[in-house]
C-alpha cells in the first residue's frame, strides 16, 4: 500500500473516532470529587501488560482513595502503527477527545508512552503530574513526574537455561521485522556478549514465518530457542506476539525460553521473566502517593528488580529436563498434582475403611477359628469321653471275666489239688485210726507229709493272690525272688538295680512288683524272647523301671484294648502318679519304661 494512501486511511480513522468522541460531553459520567486518571500504554489493547493494567490499576487506586477514580486508558500501539505522522494524529485525537478534562494524573506505561507524553507536554496534560514506567536505564524525566525504571534483563533467561540444560551449545534468538522488535534483538546482542565463549548465538530476525518454522524444525542437537517478540514477520504480516509464540513452540524441535511472564502457558520452558503483575502494582502504589497529594518531582525514581525465575512443569516433562536441575527459588508452575496429592483424602479414607474392614474380617476369622477349635475340642472331648466310657465298660467286663477266671482257677486248684490232698489225708487218718500198732507210724508220717504239702499249696496260692512278704523283705528282694521263680522257663531273666531307696511306700512297692510280674509273665507267654532285662534305678528325679526283651514284638495300638495286662499296668502307674511308655513293633522286641517322680514317692510316703 502506498504511504500516501496509508496516511489518508489513518487520518480518516482518527476523524471517525473524533466524531464519535464528540457526540456528547466526555466528562458527563465523572462524579464530582473523583480523581481523573489517564493511562497511556505503548502497546496494543490486547497486550498482556494492558490487560493486567486495566484490571489491576483501577482496583489499586480505588482501594486507596475514598473518593474513587474516573479511569481512562489509551493505546499507542506503535508496533502496528510506526509511521511518524501517526503520533501527531494520535496527539490531535487525544486533545480533541479530552479537551474538557482536567486529569489529576497521567500514567505512561512504557518507553514509547513516556516519549509521547514528554513530546506533547506543551499541548496535552500541561498541568497533570506524570507517573511513568521505563525500560531504559536513564530515561528523560518530564517535569512534574516520577516513575520506575527497570532495564530489560534478557541474559537471566540464558543463565537459567544453562542450569536446566548444561549440555546446551547453540542459542537461536527469534525476533520480528518491526523496528521495536529489531531494537529488542539489538539489546539482546549486547547482553549476550558475556556468553560468547560458551554458546553460539544465531539471530533469526525478520524472517518470513514459513522460513522461520522450517529453520526451527531442523535445529541441531544441544540447542535452545530464545523468543524475544514478533509483531510483524519478514513477509510484512502482522501477528499478536503471543499467538506467534504458539507457532514457534509448536514448530521448534528444541526447548523454547523467553523473558516476560506473559509467555508462560504458551509452550516455553520458562526463563527469568519480567513480572508484569508486580510492575503494575508498583506503578499503582506510586500513583496513589501522587493522587494523595505528594509532589511527583519530590518522589525519587526507583529501579526495582521485577524478574522472577519461572519454569513450566509440563515443558520440563516434555523435554525430559530433570526437576532436580531447577535452581532453588525458581517458581514451578502448572505442576500436575500426583494421584496422592489429588485424591489424598479419598485414599486415606479408603485405606481407613479397608483397614477397618480388614480388622473386622480378621476378628471374624479369629472368632470363627476359635469357635471351630472349641467345637473340635468339644468333639474331641466327646470322642475321648466315649472312648473312655467304652474303655471303662470293656475294662469292667474284662475285670468281671478276669475275676470269674481267677475264681475258676482258684476253685480248680482247691478242687484238684488241695481238696484231693485233703481227701487222701482224710483216708490216711481213717486208716490210722483202725491200723495196727506196727502200721500207725508209717500212716502218721504219710499223713504229716500230706498235711505239709497241703500247707505249701495253700501258702503258694495265697502268695500268688497277695505277696505279703513284700512288706517284710522289700521290693528288691521280692523282685530277686520273682526272677528266681520265673527263671525256670526257657527265657533268661536279668534283674539289675541302682540307687533304689531301701524304704518305699507299700502302694508303690506293690504296683511296681505287679507291673514286673505281669510284664515277665507276658514275655514268657507271648514274646518268644531269649532274654528279658529288668532294671530299676533311682535318682534325684524319682524312680525309673525299664523292662526290655528281644522278642517278636507287637503292635501296641492294636493290642492296647484287647488285653487286660496292659490296661492294668497303665492303671497301676497312673495310681502312683507315674508315666507309662511302651514301645514295640513287630520283629523289634518290646521296651517298657515307667517313671515315678520324686514328688509322687514323697506324697505316697507321707500318706503312709
Amino acid at each position: 500500500m502506498p504511504p500516501a494512501l496509508r496516511r489518508r486511511l489513518l487520518c480518516a480513522s482518527v476523524l471517525i473516532a473524533l466524531t464519535v468522541a464528540g457526540a456528547g460531553p466526555l466528562d458527563a459520567g465523572a462524579a464530582q470529587g473523583q480523581k481523573q486518571v489517564l493511562v497511556l500504554y505503548s502497546t496494543r489493547r490486547d497486550a498482556r501488560i494492558a490487560v493486567v493494567g486495566d484490571r489491576e490499576l483501577p482496583h489499586i487506586i480505588e482501594t486507596g482513595l475514598p473518593e474513587g477514580v474516573d479511569y481512562y486508558s489509551e493505546f499507542i500501539d506503535q508496533a502496528r502503527f510506526p509511521q511518524v505522522d501517526y503520533q501527531a494524529a494520535f496527539r490531535d485525537f487525544l486533545r480533541r477527545k479530552y479537551e474538557d478534562h482536567t486529569f489529576d494524573l497521567v500514567i505512561a506505561m512504557g518507553d514509547v508512552a513516556l516519549e509521547f507524553v514528554d513530546s506533547t507536554r506543551n499541548v496535552l496534560f500541561t498541568e497533570a503530574p506524570v507517573v511513568f514506567f521505563a525500560s531504559r536505564p536513564s530515561p528523560r524525566r518530564p517535569a512534574n513526574s516520577t516513575g520506575l525504571t527497570a532495564e530489560l534483563n534478557l541474559y537471566g533467561t540464558v543463565v537459567l537455561a544453562a542450569a536446566l540444560q548444561p549440555d546446551t551449545r547453540h542459542v537461536f534468538v527469534v525476533s520480528g521485522a518491526e523496528q521495536s522488535n529489531l531494537n529488542y534483538a539489538s539489546m539482546a546482542r549486547g547482553q549476550f556478549q558475556r556468553f560468547a565463549s560458551r554458546f553460539a548465538f544465531t539471530y533469526l530476525s525478520a524472517l518470513p514465518t514459513k522460513e522461520l518454522e522450517a529453520r526451527l524444525e531442523s535445529l541441531p542437537e544441544h540447542s535452545i530457542v530464545y523468543y524475544l517478540v514478533v509483531d510483524r514477520d519478514g513477509a510484512n504480516e502482522a501477528f499478536h506476539p503471543l499467538e506467534y509464540l504458539d507457532r514457534v513452540t509448536a514448530a521448534s524441535r528444541a526447548p523454547v525460553y523467553s523473558w516476560v511472564d506473559s509467555a508462560m502457558d504458551h509452550g516455553i520452558v520458562g526463563g527469568s521473566l519480567k513480572d508484569q503483575q508486580a510492575q503494575t502494582e508498583a506503578i499503582g502504589q506510586l500513583a496513589l502517593r501522587v493522587l494523595r497529594g505528594e509532589q511527583a518531582d519530590s518522589i525519587p525514581t526507583s529501579s526495582p528488580d521485577l524478574n522472577v525465575a519461572q519454569v513450566d512443569w509440563r515443558q520440563l516433562r516434555r523435554w525430559n529436563i530433570a526437576e532436580s536441575r531447577v535452581p532453588a527459588g525458581t517458581i514451578v508452575k502448572f505442576r500436575e498434582p500426583s494421584a496422592w496429592e489429588r485424591y489424598k483424602i479419598y485414599i486415606l479414607g479408603a485405606i481407613a475403611i479397608v483397614l477397618a474392614q480388614t480388622m473386622l474380617i480378621a476378628g471374624l476369622l479369629v472368632q470363627r477359628a476359635r469357635r471351630r477349635q472349641a467345637e473340635e475340642q468339644v468333639r474331641g472331648n466327646e470322642a475321648a469321653l466315649r472312648m473312655t466310657y467304652q474303655r471303662i465298660r470293656d475294662l469292667g467286663a474284662r475285670l468281671l471275666h478276669a475275676q470269674e477266671t481267677e475264681r475258676s482257677r482258684i476253685a480248680r486248684e482247691l478242687h484238684d489239688d488241695i481238696s484231693q490232698q485233703l481227701a487222701v489225708l482224710t483216708i490216711d487218718l481213717e486208716l490210722l485210726g483202725g491200723a495196727q500198732q506196727a502200721e500207725r507210724q508209717q500212716l502218721a508220717d504219710e499223713a504229716l507229709s500230706r498235711a505239709h504239702g497241703i500247707a505249701r499249696s495253700v501258702h503258694a496260692l495265697s502268695h500268688r493272690l497277695h505277696p505279703a512278704k513284700l512288706r517284710l523283705i522289700g521290693l528288691i528282694a521280692a523282685l530277686n525272688a520273682l526272677q528266681h521263680e520265673l527263671s525256670q522257663s526257657e527265657i533268661a531273666i536279668k534283674f539289675t538295680h541302682d540307687n533304689v531307696p531301701p524304704a518305699l511306700p507299700p502302694d508303690l512297692t506293690l504296683s511296681l512288683f505287679r507291673i514286673v510280674q505281669e510284664a515277665l509273665q507276658n514275655a514268657i507267654k507271648y514274646s518268644g524272647a531269649h532274654e528279658v532285662r529288668v532294671h530299676l534305678a533311682g535318682d534325684q528325679q524319682g524312680l525309673t523301671l525299664t523292662i526290655a526283651d528281644d522278642g517278636v514284638g507287637f503292635d501296641v495300638d492294636a493290642a492296647w484294648g484287647k488285653g487286660l495286662g496292659l490296661v492294668s499296668m497303665g492303671e497301676r502307674v497312673e495310681a502312683v502318679g507315674g508315666t507309662f511308655d511302651m514301645r514295640s513293633k513287630p520283629g523289634a522286641g518290646t521296651r517298657l519304661e515307667i517313671k515315678v517322680p520324686l514328688a509322687a514317692i514323697e506324697s505316697a510316703s507321707v500318706a503312709v
